[in-house]
């Protein structure tokens, strides 16, 4: 396949945009992980940022602040694991195929 220099410029901003309208959409995708039978909620968003924490009062424990830390983490690492699912299912093949569709034609 050739490329040709000229198509690639033509198309460079054509796929900034589209970059930026994925990056912005990232916001948009949300998920929640959980721990400790929901004591502990977290929310995250697609770009890996945290929205959200709920605890509920009965985790909370000054004598066992180990324990809160542990259900935390916890469900930090549930929302992110449901965020990398569903970001897998948001951003396909076909959205990268179409930021490069015209090249080399």
């Amino acid at each position: 396949m050739n490329i040709n220099p000229m198509d690639l410029m033509k198309n460079l901003a054509q796929m900034q945009g589209q970059m930026k309208d994925v990056q912005e959409k990232l916001k948009d995708v949300k998920a929640e992980g959980a721990a400790g039978g929901d004591l502990v909620k977290v929310v995250i968003n697609g770009k890996m940022e945290i929205e959200n924490i709920k605890i509920d009062p009965i985790a909370v424990d000054p004598r066992d602040v180990t324990m809160l830390e542990d259900l935390i983490l916890s469900a930090i690492e549930g929302a992110t694991e449901s965020i990398k699912e569903k970001l897998q299912k948001e951003v396909s093949s076909d959205t990268i195929s179409q930021m490069f569709s015209g090249l080399g034609q």
